[in-house]
């Protein structure tokens, strides 16, 4: 399905108000006339001018070959064992557009993960000239937590707008925050803030004195460490690191994590008897929808509505993680299509587009006890950043409907992939943009992976978890389209019969 165009100017997106006080105040600091300053406020910018998109087909025949001469001098760069083991220096970044990216061995690549989730629009996306355009006029990024600018404030209200749909009522209170990882410990900070005191002298919680069981999707085998929710210390604890920590939360009777496996609401239900009793309290539910850190594993409405349902009888807080699939699916979030309506919903990477770090904490304002520097940082409010989730969105709610069916399109691609090669293939994961090829072993997908990679396209299989199934994970930018998805498809084919 064809893209719809998109031209907007600042005054559009920030609103006429707005762009006069930043025109006069322009003019008032380098005294240019405010009539210019005016007029390029309210020029519009061509999000997606056909000859890009032109441009980014008449590419494909190259992908994988080299297009320009290869860097000579590349810095070694001094950064931890672990990092510099993990660096493939020859798919580092020499220039990105659209889709592409051409690495440091001037070969054309695919970015077939969105340069690992969150180059939501690829790269060089023209709607983002509206920040250039904010940053030459004078709008500043840096703001304080006290001075939260308009564009910040602009976008608190379309996300919640979003989220809720027609929906009367739901999530009503953003906190602002720049990765998904300070976004999901500010959840866990509020589920917890209901059985611990935030501070000394505060107001006693309703469930102090018992011990919070957090809920999380674990893996196949009943372990923990299927789910990803940050990187924090905490919320690392959710996926079973750190497991002396863990044990000693729990002994201390301040902190414990179940695992449910996926889509397994015996083992849901389960879990809410057994953790009722004995001083323990099931505080909340942690998970994403899709599971792209535990081979794109979809959890399915059925599973989700019940543990919504056990949830509200338990009074226990729903936490949905869209950091990886929003932005990805018409609507701006996954949930909307699963008909659930969670008391929080932490969202991040694609709708900032990789051109800032900027994530949010959406949540009903009932949970809003904490004080002002209880569960944020210094950083988060970012005008410029916040304008990039603006253009985001923009081109999101003009373009779902072409999203969905192109993401469809790759769906029902990769699937038949997985009944021709039944021998290779298990099957597919996930919905929609989010995908995985699951492999009957992992070998065959390493293979897998390495040919693609090889024909110019940026695929990975997880092989840093034990007990990970033997995947390869796609995520195409929501801008591609049924030529790329033919020519990704076709190289997949490829790389099938070569191992097969």
């Amino acid at each position: 399905m064809e893209f719809v165009g998109v031209k907007r100017s600042l005054a559009q997106i920030a609103g006429t108000a707005y762009v006069e006080g930043v025109a006069q105040a322009r003019a008032f600091f380098t005294g240019e006339p405010v009539e210019r300053l005016r007029g390029l406020l309210q020029e519009p910018v061509d999000f997606w001018p056909p000859a890009l998109q032109a441009r980014l087909q008449a590419l494909l025949p190259q992908v994988g070959q080299r297009v320009v001469e290869p860097l000579r001098d590349s810095a070694p760069g001094r950064s931890t064992r672990a990092f510099t083991a993990a660096t493939r220096l020859a798919a580092a970044p020499l220039n990105g557009f659209g889709w592409y990216r051409i690495g440091e061995d001037g070969r054309l690549y695919v970015i077939s993960k969105s340069e690992h989730y969150h180059a939501a629009l690829g790269h060089s996306f023209p709607g983002y000239g509206l920040v250039e355009r904010a940053r030459a006029l004078g709008i500043p990024n840096a703001t304080h937590n006290n001075t939260r600018g308009h564009l910040t404030r602009r976008l608190e209200e379309e996300l919640l707008a979003a989220v809720n749909g027609p929906d009367a009522g739901g999530l009503d209170c953003v906190l602002n925050l720049e990765t998904g990882s300070l976004a999901l410990e500010a959840a866990l900070k509020l589920v917890l803030a209901r059985f611990h005191p935030h501070a000394a002298g505060a107001e006693a919680p309703p469930y102090r004195g018992l011990l919070p069981v957090i809920l999380v999707i674990g893996d196949d085998d009943g372990g923990v460490t299927a789910n990803y929710h940050g990187t924090t210390m905490l919320t690392q604890a959710l996926r079973g690191l750190w497991p002396t920590l863990g044990t000693g939360l729990e002994q201390a009777g301040l902190f414990r994590v179940r695992a449910i496996r996926p889509n397994c609401t015996a083992e849901l239900e389960r879990a809410f008897r057994e953790e009722s009793t004995g001083g323990r309290r099931v505080a909340a539910l942690f998970h994403e929808i899709v599971m792209m850190n535990y081979g794109a594993r979809l959890l399915s409405e059925s599973f989700l509505q019940r543990a919504y349902e056990l949830c509200r009888e338990h009074d226990a807080v729903t936490v949905v993680d869209e950091i990886q699939s929003c932005a990805w699916y018409e609507g701006g979030f996954l949930l909307r299509a699963y008909g659930i309506a969670p008391d929080m919903v932490a969202v991040g990477k694609g709708f900032p587009g990789v051109e800032f770090p900027a994530s949010r904490l959406l949540f009903r304002s009932r949970f809003d006890v904490l004080p002002q520097f209880g569960a944020l940082v210094t950083n988060g409010q970012e005008e410029l950043a916040s304008l990039a989730c603006l253009i985001t969105w923009t081109w999101l709610q003009a373009n779902g409907a072409a999203v969905t069916a192109n993401g469809q399109l790759l769906e029902r691609s990769l699937r038949a992939l997985g009944q021709a090669y039944p021998r290779l293939l298990a099957g597919v994961e996930g919905r929609g943009h989010l995908l995985g090829l699951h492999f009957r072993d992992l070998g065959h997908g390493r293979a897998f992976a390495e040919r693609l990679n090889e024909a110019g396209y940026d695929l990975s299989v997880q092989t840093y978890k034990a007990t990970c199934p033997p995947v390869a994970l796609c995520k195409l930018p929501i801008i591609a389209d049924a030529a790329l998805i033919t020519a990704f498809t076709a190289a997949c084919r490829a790389a099938l019969d070569q191992i097969g």
